[in-house]
């Protein structure tokens, strides 16, 4: 095992925001940075409601994932940072879609803002890779 942090963003995901990598990988732990809703196809928010939003981050950590030769059933730890606890239940319905059975530990977490104009929820994560 190298002794180095590897980070990178893959190309089909979101660009960051920010001077930062979405992935940080250390031999077998992931650690996938703050995520918004956004399209990597279009750059824009994937909705104005956090259903769009959570969906389309689920699909991007999806992507993140497979590109470390890792899948969702790797998730150890999902924080998630909602803008409005109103949102709270069409974020779980986004989440269940799109987690399928496996139930990592999450946290959610009601924030006043989030970096991005229009962004309603945000999450990071902590996995594991396959091998």
């Amino acid at each position: 095992m190298t002794n180095i942090v590897e980070t990178s963003t893959p190309p089909n995901t979101p660009t960051p925001i920010g001077p930062y990598n979405h992935i940080a990988r250390f031999g077998s732990f992931v650690s996938i940075g703050g995520t918004a809703g956004v399209n990597p196809a279009t750059g824009q928010l994937a909705g104005p409601d956090v259903y769009s939003q959570a969906r389309q981050i689920l699909e991007s950590f999806s992507a993140m994932l497979e590109s470390i030769g890792s899948d969702m059933s790797h998730i150890l730890h999902v924080n998630v940072f909602l803008k409005n606890m109103q949102d709270f239940e069409d974020m779980n319905r986004a989440y269940v879609e799109k987690m399928g059975p496996h139930r990592p530990a999450r946290t959610v977490i009601g924030v006043n803002e989030l970096p991005k104009p229009g962004v309603l929820v945000t999450m990071n994560l902590t996995a594991i890779s396959k091998e």
